[in-house]
């Protein structure tokens, strides 16, 4: 793939880690929150980076964006960050133009995800791109591509049954913990955390459990507060926090710290627990483990969950997969069309210093010039001339880039305008 003139002699990257060569640890390393992700926009900016979306996720952390080299969005990445580039060295991956725009397709599609059919990322794909926009960081490109993604996903979504069943991984620890405790519905239960996983999974508990000893404490009360409002449940103080897990059987971890929140120090209690994360980095210290009655499970187990549901959505793969190559294709046309528009666009500034030089030379040799007239004819012919040289560059048969060059040199044309 050239660079379409969609670019300032820049190439498209994906460049980012996955839970697919990368452990929580690792990801918890490379992980932004919002402030993070606003420092790395504002250092981009000021290194002229042309346009960038950056998402992270308790499974992934990704850059798409414009670069020389990679190197200055690896750069980007691991200033922002706990991470090193020799450790993104050893984990990542970096894609290139087609390569980069397939990938954005399979991750915001759900085909890419931990769980297959979890359609989060894509809501969190529209907020970058939304705050990249807002930042002066998404060029027509970038937002034409990232609303193709939104498309195909939506389809995939309404067209398959690929996000039938446990989709995410909140609804994954309800699963696991409906296989794992008996009698749940009578277990007292603690959520820790209500940002968006820990919501979910607020919701998931509430549906599928009939549970009526759901507990939610967060540092930001009133955000617990506008949660439990919506369920009729039980919001504590986060001094209660240790009180709150001496009388809970299942302790439910989705706080967005950098560091762990809860360790064995916090657990008094000599009953049985288990205790799941679901927060990257992780936030529960593996020293939990050393107490008896304590039984950790972490996000990364929870999704090697393989059931029927899982099975079933495989088989939907092809469909997806189709959509995605029937959306991708409309964009890679659009892609094409914006490759020549430049040059269409120059030539007809050409055409249109031609006929303004001729209806200049006919004004002056004819006393009865129809100026209106002669002014609507050359529009149209310089409209039919354009478009007649547009049909010939999108037709599949010929060489596009010769025939630009072979139009921009018998017109002597500089264009001067980037998509």
């Amino acid at each position: 793939m050239q660079k379409y003139n969609i670019s300032r002699s820049n190439y498209f990257y994906a460049i980012g880690l996955s839970y697919k060569k990368a452990d929580a640890d690792i990801r918890g390393h490379f992980s932004l929150d919002e402030d993070g992700k606003l420092a790395l926009l504002n250092q981009a900016k000021e290194n002229d980076i042309e346009s960038l979306v950056v998402t992270s996720t308790c499974n992934r952390t990704e850059i798409y964006g414009f670069a020389q080299h990679p190197f200055q969005l690896i750069q980007l990445l691991c200033d922002n960050t706990r991470g090193t580039v020799e450790e993104f060295q050893k984990v990542a991956y970096i894609y290139k133009n087609k390569e980069a725009i397939s990938h954005m397709f399979r991750v915001g599609s759900g085909l890419d995800s931990q769980i297959l059919g979890d359609f989060e990322i894509i809501s969190q794909l529209k907020t970058s791109a939304r705050v990249s926009k807002k930042h002066g960081l998404l060029n027509h490109f970038t937002e034409r591509l990232v609303n193709a993604v939104i498309q195909a996903s939506k389809r995939i979504k309404t067209e398959t049954n690929i996000s039938s069943g446990a989709t995410s991984v909140s609804f994954a620890s309800v699963q696991y913990i409906f296989n794992s405790v008996e009698d749940v519905s009578n277990k007292n239960i603690l959520l820790f955390g209500t940002g968006k996983i820990g919501r979910n999974t607020c919701e998931n508990l509430v549906k599928h459990t009939k549970n009526e000893h759901i507990t939610l404490i967060n540092r930001t009360k009133d955000k617990a507060e506008q949660i439990a409002g919506k369920f009729n449940l039980v919001v504590k103080d986060y001094a209660n926090l240790q009180e709150e897990i001496s009388k809970s059987d299942i302790l439910i971890v989705a706080t967005g710290a950098h560091r762990p929140t809860i360790d064995k120090h916090l657990i008094q209690s000599k009953k049985p627990l288990l205790i799941l994360d679901l927060s990257i980095p992780k936030n529960v210290n593996e020293n939990v483990e050393t107490l008896e009655n304590v039984s950790l499970v972490h996000l990364d187990h929870l999704s090697k969950i393989t059931d029927k549901t899982l099975e079933e959505r495989k088989k939907h793969i092809p469909i997806a997969e189709s959509i995605i190559e029937e959306v991708k294709m409309e964009f890679n046309e659009w892609l094409e069309t914006r490759k020549f528009a430049p040059i269409i666009k120059a030539l007809k500034h050409k055409l249109a210093d031609f006929a303004t030089a001729e209806l200049e030379t006919q004004r002056k040799k004819n006393a009865d010039f129809n100026e209106v007239q002669a002014a609507l004819i050359s529009s149209n012919i310089i409209q039919k001339i354009t478009n007649h040289f547009a049909h010939h560059l999108k037709d599949d048969n010929i060489s596009t880039d010769e025939s630009l060059e072979l139009i921009k040199k018998v017109f002597q044309l500089e264009p001067t305008t980037h998509v």
